[in-house]
This record gives structure tokens, C-alpha cells and sequence, in this order.
């Protein structure tokens, strides 16, 4: 901080004392401009204090500034104002009233806010809506420097009399000030919706300013009406505000209403009536300039996701405009593919191949990309996209060339045997290929069509010469490519086989890469039969939309559209830090009156209605890297059937390929490099994982919250499945309860999961012994194992289940909870824990707050010991009982705790230390929920 002279101190306190107003004045002028470029005033304080005693309302409003920048620094000095607030609060003018209280919300000062609370009292019931509405904001600055002293005061119900204030300003601040104390508090129901409040705030909607509105319809968002008559009234009341100028307050009332249209029967006329409505007020938010576009464009994408209906027919309007920013550009692509369909798809490739011949390289490759992506989602176009991008192709250009084959590649996948006349144009610009991506694809088109390419040999053995320069992309494409040719021109390509094997196992680091060579190896030595089935194995065609959002994240985010999360397209946990507990938001579920069967919202994306898919269908791109969360090794791996040949004993190679070459001239890969007892289990089997040796796990097991709804039986043709977690004595099992509502008999049940965090998998199949009658009940409890495959997932403990029955595939999510993965040998040394909570950094570490639990120390150690969180030690420091606490996750990652209790306080400090930090927030959640429960 830069320090001014001590003589411009002395004579600003000469000015400051000065008996002439207009001195005085200018003097406090001085002061905040040089408070304002970061000089050291605070030296004035009891000087600048002194001129608070004045009508003037323009030097009074200075000195309140001087006031709030200080009062921090000078907390004892800022006493002395205190005296003034309480005689301003009674002023009669009511600027001056609504200023002090502005100002005391303003001051974070503890020793102050007890001073405050008459003044805020009276300014509270103030006959001037204007102090009214500024009091109320107060309260919740106040409720976040003390919250104790503000429910003591009884302010809090104060503020929900306001909400039936006759002024609307009133009542926008009073929701706002009530809406942000129960977002740090969300356990605490203080906004009690209930229709005759929501008709006080609908009627003061129409005539708050902006911000009111804003305010007032977010609040609206937070309730669900008791049934699709009151959604409706509250649609029909809130779609005037779609006309509103400010660009926020459409975006808000576009909130409510996607979460109410959920509500609403598509057969009704309103549901058609408020579709056509939502499209005029997102197609202007498009003029505006490119930043609001931009915003814009973010929640249209969501939009359009949720309910292409809406935008079916604006097409036109994400067509690109030549002075778009490259951000807005690229959204708008996003979106054009999005709503890409039959009828229009001519204008589509017409505007895309015109965008492929611009000068931004980042914009052509998606416009090349978009092509691709548009013939695989129109199946009808697609013959004119691949002519459009052999077109794009002979240009030459070579970034367009290479996005170009990289989408033919998926072309091929989509639309087996239709295509493949274009291989020969490809082949020909194979030298120009030099992004990994690109040469990958190439060299996938090569392998899998080798039988239709006669040179197919000679193209791979050109990219084996510079192997260990390729990214590994490129190399594990070959090394799987040359097996390919190898499987269809055995007695060729011998030798190429060798050498690509050879390079992979032997000549690289890599374990993906050295891992697969090992298995290509071993299965060509072995069974080059199975090879053959393994390697050219009939592949599943690829789905349309491949980057659509998880069906249960977009409607989370769907309840935050106008937000931050519409924006970055993740949920507020993801990217808000802090102790404050973030609360999921879903969409209303559907009514009765709508439809029964399911609707196509509900279908997952890419499995074709006639035939059942066995596996779910991946989530997105498979959230890019399957591990990106640092995952220790597994706590024991899936016991691998021991095979009849032991591999490390056999001449690897010996006769198993001779029938298929026709000579024993094949090269063995070295013995020593190849682990020995492949068959053995890896970590020690079973009986480590569910721990039964140990005998620590308590035979309460931990807490098993009660059985809620997963899968209700309207999205599901009449099947309804509630369902649970439990862990007891080491086993994991989930605890289902499936009712048949339908008409039919429903039999041949079976469960998947789709790959998740922490690999969790049934361990055994889903035993529904009888048929399960129309209104029957049946209660199942399925073994889990953490055994599966692992993928980070969001948020972390989100889980996808399919169900089938002998009337379809259902699919759900779930969040399970993450005390079920806390393992009975949890419980570190001491030595062990020091050292270790010294050994991770400190921007690990994570604090929240466990509020109003009444246990003391003795009672929340047992009670969190029962569900495997372990005390390791216990002090006492200045009257706080500090617990030191380990807990161990099922894939080995250890979490730290220090657990601050203070008697008769019933709000615990909880610390948490982690290498994976974002199992923090999950660990929080399972404490709050072991110890309230």
C-alpha cells in the first residue's frame, strides 16, 4: 500500500476540521480519491467520523464510503460511528434512513452488528418502501457475518412478512434476501412456498424493476406445483416477461417455464401454444451483441436439447454471419447440427460447405466436422455429405483433407458396405497427413478395408518407419491395424506382424501399448482362431449424437439456465468452491394426465426402438480419458480364471500359428518379459476386498438411508423400482423393491451398470425367482463388487443402471452414497496419519461445516466408526474436542479428517485432506448424513 506524505496528513486534517462546509466537503473528496488509488488514509478515521454529523446527503453518502473501506482495519474506531447510525436511522429523510442501513449491512464487523440490530429492526417496519426494501438486503449481509444473531432477533420471519408487502420492490428484495440465506442454509425451508405466496410474488412480477424480476422469477424456478392446472396458471402469468427488454429477465422466465412445461400434458393446446411462444424471444436475444450472443447460444444449446421442438423452424438464424466472433461462430454450428433434420438438411450442407472454404482454421475443421456429423445423424443426406467432402478433399487444403478423413472414418462405421468406393481418393493424399488424429483414421480405414486395398502392406510398413516418433494414438492404431492385415493376408505380411510386435512390446515404454502387443501375441500364439474372432469382431454401428449431456445433468442444468452452469455446461458443484452445500435442482416430475408411454425424451439416445441394446449407451464421448481421476490401484482386481495354459512355461508361438502361416519361422517374444503367473488373482482376492478376516466391521453395518424412487413406473412401461445402498460386514448391496403396475406379466429381469467412479458392478445377476404379477411387489438385495470398469464420472458418484425385462430396456441414474465404499481397515497409525497429513498440500485440503448436530465427541466417534470412519486420536485444545479421523476408499485412496467439536455448540469444523480433492464434497455429504441420521 502506498504511504502519502505526512504533510498531505496534516493538512487534510486541518481541511477536515475546518468550520466551513464547503471545505470540509471537498477535503473528504480528497481523502476517498486517494483511498481510491490505494494511499494509506486510515489515519483520518476519528477526523473523517467527526463529519458524519451533517444534512448534506452527498457528504454524508462519502464519509459511509470512507466508513465501509475502514471499519474493518479500525474495528474499535468504527464503534464510534455507532451512535451516529442510530440517529440516522431515524431521520426523517428517507435517503438518509436507507444510507445508514446500507452502510451498517456493509460493515463486517462482529464487535458492531449487536449495535445494529434495533436500528434494522425499526427500518424493517419503516413507512418508506424504499428503507423497507434496503433493510431487507441487510439482513442477509447481516445473516452471513452472524446467522445466530439474526434467527435470535427474529429478523428472519420478519423478512417472510414481507413478502405480502404492498410494494413489489418490497417483496423482490425480500425474496432475493430469503433466497440467498437458504442457499448457504439448505436444509432450513425458510422460502415456505405455498400458491397463495406464489400468487403475491406474481403479482408484484409485473411491476418490480429488472432485477426484481429477476429475483422473483428464480425463486419461482425453486417450486414445484402441486399439479399441471396450477404449472399452467403460472406458465400463462410468467410468459409476458418472455417480452421483457432486459436480456435476463427472458432468460429467467425461460427457466420457469422449461421446468413447468415438464409439468404439462403434450396433448394439451397450451403445451403447443407456449412451444411457439418460448422460439420469437430466443431468436432476439440473438441480435444483441456478440457476448450476450454468445450467453445466448450456451442455454439455446441446452434448449435444443431438452425440446428441439422449439427451434425446429428457426434454422436460419444460426446460420453464420461473416463478422461473428469465432466463439459465437462455433456455437452456432453446435446448434445447426443440432437441429438438423430431413426437411432442411439441403439448406444445412449448403451453408457448411460454404464455411469450409473460410479463412478461420479453427471454424473449417468444424464445419468439416459437421458435415460428418450431420450424415451420420440424417441418413437420407449422407450420400451428399460424402460427395461434399471428397469435394473438400480435392481442394487440397491440408487441414481440410485431414478433418475430412478423420469424419469419413466415422462415416464408414455408421454406414457399413456403402462407402467404401472413396478408400482410392483417400489413399492418395496419405503423405499429407501429419496430425495424429488424422493419421490414426487413416490407418483405421487401412486395416479394417486391407482386403480392398492392394497395397494395404506397403501403406502401414511406410508408417512403421518412424514408429517411436508417433503419438501413441497413431501407434496403437497401427499395431492393431497390422494385426488386422496379418488375420487376412497371413502369408504376406509375416514379417510386418513381427516387426510391429516386436516394436510394441520390447522397443516401448508405453504400458497401453507394450500391454496390448503382450495380447495380440499371446492370442495369435495361442488361438488364432479366437484372434480372428476378437480382432475382426462385427462393430456396433456408431449412435447419432454423440456429444449430447447426460439426460440427468441436462435437467439439472435446465433448472439453471441464465446462469454461470448454463454457460460452462456443468453443474454449480463442479465449479463453485467453499463450504456452502451447493443443492442439486431436478425437474418437476411428469403428471399423471401426461402421457403413459414413454416419452421420447426418456428413449436413450442411439438404441434404435426395435432391437434391445445389451450395454447402456455411453455417457457423451465417454467423458474424454476413462481415469482422469487419480485412482490408486484397485484394492484387488477380478480374480482371472486361471487359464489351462500357463503362459510363461510355454515357447509362446510354438505351432499355435503354424497352421495359419505354414511355417515354424516365427519369432518367440522373450520369455522375461512376460509376467509369469498370469492366472494367479491379482492383490489377494475376494476375502481382502470384503476384509473377513479382520473382523473390525461392526455388524450394524453402516447407515442405510431409507428407499426412494429411481425409476418410476411411468418411464418405465409400469415398472416402478425404489432402491437403497447398504453396506454390512464388507459386502456392498443394493436393495431394490420392483412393483409391477402394469397390465402384463413381467419376467426375464436382468441389471447393468455402465462403467462409473469407483467401478462398482453387480456381483451377481438380478434373481427375480417368479414372474412378477400386475400389483405385485417383490424386494431384492443385489451384491455389488468394486470390480468393474472405472470412469470418471459427474459427478463422482453418479451411477447409470439399466434394467431389462421381457418388455424392454429401462435406463436410470442414481447417486449412491459414498460412505458404502468405506472399507473396515480404514483406521490409520498415528505415525502414519502425522506424516501423511503433512505429506499432501495444502490447497487440498477442504473445510466445511456440519451445522446443528447435537452429538458430542463420544457419540459421533462410535456413530461414525459404524460406518468405517475411524478416530485415530483425540485432544482437547482450548475446551474444542479435535478428532483426528482416516477413512479408506475401496480403490485405496486414504481420506484425513479433523473433526472440531465444541461442547454445547452444535456446528462442527470438519477439515478434510485428500489426494483426490474432489472426493472431498462426497466425503462432506456422507458425514452430514451418518451424523443427522
Amino acid at each position: 500500500m502506498m504511504v502519502p506524505e505526512l504533510g498531505e496528513i496534516f493538512e487534510l486534517k486541518a481541511e477536515l476540521n475546518s468550520d466551513k462546509k464547503e471545505k470540509k466537503k471537498e477535503a473528504v473528496k480528497k481523502v476517498i480519491a486517494s483511498m481510491t488509488v490505494g494511499k494509506d488514509v486510515s489515519a483520518l478515521f476519528p477526523d473523517v467520523v467527526n463529519c458524519m454529523q451533517t444534512d448534506n446527503l452527498e457528504l454524508k453518502k462519502l464519509v459511509y464510503l470512507y466508513l465501509m473501506n475502514y471499519a474493518k482495519s479500525q474495528p474499535d474506531m468504527a464503534i464510534m460511528a455507532v451512535n451516529t447510525f442510530v440517529k440516522d436511522c431515524e431521520d426523517p429523510n428517507p435517503l438518509i434512513r436507507a444510507l445508514a442501513v446500507r452502510t451498517m449491512g456493509c460493515i463486517r464487523v462482529d464487535k458492531i452488528t449487536e449495535y445494529l440490530c434495533e436500528p434494522l429492526r425499526k427500518c424493517l417496519k419503516d413507512e418508506d418502501p424504499y428503507v423497507r426494501k434496503t433493510a431487507a438486503v441487510c439482513v442477509a449481509k447481516l445473516h452471513d457475518i452472524n446467522a445466530q444473531l439474526v434467527e435470535d432477533q427474529g429478523f428472519l420471519d420478519t423478512l417472510k412478512d414481507l413478502i405480502s408487502d404492498s410494494n413489489p420492490m418490497v417483496v423482490a428484495n425480500a425474496v432475493a434476501a430469503l433466497s440467498e440465506i437458504a442457499e448457504s442454509h439448505p436444509s432450513s425451508n425458510l422460502l415456505d412456498l405455498n400458491p397463495q405466496s406464489i400468487n403475491k410474488l406474481l403479482t408484484a412480477l409485473n411491476e418490480c424493476t429488472e432485477w426484481g424480476q429477476i429475483f422473483i422469477l428464480d425463486c419461482l424456478a425453486n417450486y414445484t406445483p402441486k399439479d399441471d392446472r396450477e404449472a399452467q396458471s403460472i406458465c400463462e402469468r410468467v410468459t409476458p416477461r418472455l417480452s421483457h427488454a432486459n436480456s435476463a429477465v427472458v432468460l429467467s422466465a425461460v427457466k420457469v417455464l422449461m421446468k413447468f412445461m415438464e409439468m404439462l400434458s403434450k396433448d394439451l393446446d397450451y403445451y403447443g401454444t407456449l412451444l411457439k411462444k418460448l422460439a420469437p424471444p430466443l431468436v432476439t436475444l440473438l441480435s444483441a451483441e456478440p457476448e450476450l450472443q454468445y450467453v445466448a447460444l450456451r442455454n439455446i444449446n441446452l434448449i435444443v436439447q431438452k425440446r428441439p421442438e422449439i427451434l425446429k423452424h428457426e434454422m436460419k438464424v444460426f446460420f453464420v454471419k461473416y463478422n461473428d466472433p469465432i466463439y459465437v461462430k462455433l456455437e452456432k454450428l453446435d446448434i445447426m447440427i443440432r437441429l438438423a433434420s430431413q426437411a432442411n438438411i439441403a439448406q444445412v450442407l449448403a451453408e457448411l460447405k460454404e464455411y469450409a472454404t473460410e479463412v478461420d482454421v479453427d471454424f473449417v475443421r468444424k464445419a468439416v466436422r459437421a458435415i460428418g456429423r450431420c450424415a451420420i445423424k440424417v441418413e437420407q443426406s449422407a450420400e451428399r455429405c460424402v460427395s461434399t467432402l471428397l469435394d473438400l478433399i480435392q481442394t487440397k487444403v491440408n487441414y481440410v483433407v485431414q478433418e475430412a478423413i478423420v469424419v469419413i472414418k466415422d462415416i464408414f462405421r455408421k454406414y457399413p458396405n456403402k462407402y467404401e468406393s472413396v478408400i482410392a481418393t483417400l489413399c492418395e493424399n496419405l503423405d499429407s497427413l501429419d496430425e495424429p488424429e488424422a493419421r490414426a483414421a487413416m490407418i483405421w480405414i487401412v486395416g479394417e478395408y486391407a482386403e480392398r486395398i492392394d497395397n494395404a502392406d506397403e501403406l502401414l510398413e511406410s508408417f512403421l518407419e518412424g514408429f517411436h516418433d508417433e503419438s501413441t494414438q497413431v501407434q496403437l492404431q497401427l499395431l492393431t491395424a497390422i494385426v488386422k492385415l496379418f488375420l487376412k493376408k497371413p502369408t504376406e505380411t509375416q514379417e510386418l506382424v513381427q516387426q510391429v510386435l516386436s516394436l510394441a512390446t520390447q522397443d516401448s515404454d508405453n504400458p497401453d501399448l507394450r500391454d496390448r502387443g503382450y495380447i495380440y501375441w499371446r492370442l495369435l500364439s495361442t488361438d488364432p482362431v479366437a484372434a480372428k474372432e476378437v480382432v475382426l469382431a462385427e462393430k456396433p454401428l456408431i449412435s447419432e449424437e454423440t456429444d449430447l449431456i447426460e439426460p440427468t445433468l441436462l435437467d439439472e442444468l435446465i433448472c439453471y439456465i441464465g446462469t454461470l452452469a448454463s454457460v460452462y455446461h456443468k453443474p454449480p458443484s463442479a465449479f463453485v468452491e467453499g463450504g456452502r452445500g451447493v443443492v442439486h435442482k431436478s425437474l418437476p416430475p411428469r403428471t399423471a394426465s401426461s402421457e403413459s408411454t414413454e416419452s421420447p425424451e426418456t428413449a436413450p439416445a442411439g438404441a434404435p426402438s426395435g432391437e434391445q441394446p445389451d450395454v447402456i449407451p455411453a455417457q457423451g464421448d465417454l467423458l474424454g480419458d476413462l481415469l482422469n481421476l487419480d485412482l490408486g490401484p484397485p484394492v484387488s482386481g477380478p480374480p482371472l480364471a486361471t487359464s489351462s495354459v500357463q503362459m510363461g512355461a510355454v515357447d509362446l508361438l510354438g505351432g499355435g500359428l503354424d497352421s495359419l502361416i505354414g511355417g515354424p519361422n516365427f519369432v518367440t517374444p522373450p520369455a522375461a518379459t512376460v509376467p509369469a503367473n498370469l492366472g494367479a488373482p491379482m492383490g489377494s482376492g475376494l476375502s481382502d476386498l470384503f476384509d473377513l478376516t479382520s473382523g473390525v466391521g461392526t455388524l450394524s453395518g453402516s447407515y442405510v438411508a431409507p428407499k426412494a424412487i429411481w425409476l418410476p413406473a411411468m418411464k418405465a412401461k409400469g415398472l416402478e423400482i425404489l432402491g437403497t445402498f447398504t453396506r454390512q460386514v464388507g459386502s456392498i448391496s443394493m436393495d431394490l423393491q420392483l412393483t409391477n403396475k402394469a397390465l402384463q406379466v413381467m419376467t426375464d429381469f436382468a441389471i447393468q451398470f455402465n462403467r462409473n467412479s469407483f467401478g462398482l458392478a453387480p456381483a451377481a445377476p438380478l434373481q427375480v425367482h417368479a414372474p412378477l404379477s400386475p400389483n405385485q411387489t417383490v424386494e431384492i438385495s443385489l451384491p455389488l463388487n468394486t470390480v468393474g470398469s472405472v470412469m470418471k464420472m459427474e459427478p463422482l458418484n453418479n451411477l447409470q443402471v439399466a434394467v431389462k425385462n421381457n418388455i424392454d430396456v429401462f435406463y436410470f441414474s442414481t447417486l449412491y452414497p459414498l460412505h458404502i465404499l468405506f472399507v473396515e481397515d480404514g483406521k490409520m497409525d498415528r505415525q502414519i496419519f502425522l506424516a501423511t497429513w503433512k505429506d499432501i498440500p495444502n490447497e487440498n485440503e477442504a473445510q466445511f461445516q456440519i451445522r446443528d448436530c447435537p452429538l458430542n465427541a463420544e457419540a459421533v466417534s462410535s456413530r461414525l466408526q459404524s460406518s468405517n470412519i475411524f478416530t485415530v486420536a483425540k485432544r482437547n485444545v482450548e475446551g474444542q474436542d479435535m478428532l483426528y479421523q482416516s477413512l479408506k476408499l475401496t480403490n485405496g485412496i486414504w481420506v484425513l479428517a479433523e473433526l472440531r467439536i465444541q461442547p454445547g455448540n452444535p456446528n462442527f469444523m470438519l477439515s478434510l485432506k485428500c489426494r483426490a480433492p474432489e472426493v472431498s464434497q462426497h466425503v462432506y455429504q456422507a458425514y452430514e448424513t451418518i451424523l443427522k441420521n
